[in-house]
């Protein structure tokens, strides 16, 4: 691969997006404790817009700042097989979070203190 940069548009940002898509979800399933609808709203919107910008200011660069690490040793070491691992290895993991999420809900993915209390 010529242009890291093309990894990181076409595979690296679509997963990290997809894993923003799964904080939203998560923010939404505890907001549901906020009773206030106004409040809720806002909160949402406060964490889904500090979120974003963590994804694509810290979480996207970092990720393909480790693929073009990984791209550079990899082809010196293993000729392409750390970089196809690393991708592989992601892609399996927002795959199982997203598995985790919408079939067996976001609960099952936090720690038991973070869960919603069961209302009755």
């Amino acid at each position: 691969m010529k242009n890291p940069n093309v990894v990181r548009n076409c595979y690296v940002l679509p997963c990290c997006l997809l894993l923003l898509n799964l904080c939203v979800e998560l923010v939404s399933y505890k907001a549901k404790m906020i009773e206030d609808a106004l409040l809720r709203t806002a909160a949402i919107m406060g964490m889904v817009l500090f979120g974003g910008a963590l994804v694509g200011f810290v979480v996207a660069p970092a990720i393909g700042t480790i693929v073009g690490w990984l791209h550079r040793t990899s082809r010196r070491n293993w000729g392409g097989l750390g970089e196809v691992l690393f991708l592989g290895a992601l892609g399996v993991l927002v795959f199982w979070l997203y598995y985790r999420v919408y079939i067996l809900g976001p609960q099952s993915v936090l720690p038991a203190a973070w869960q919603n209390p069961r209302l009755h």
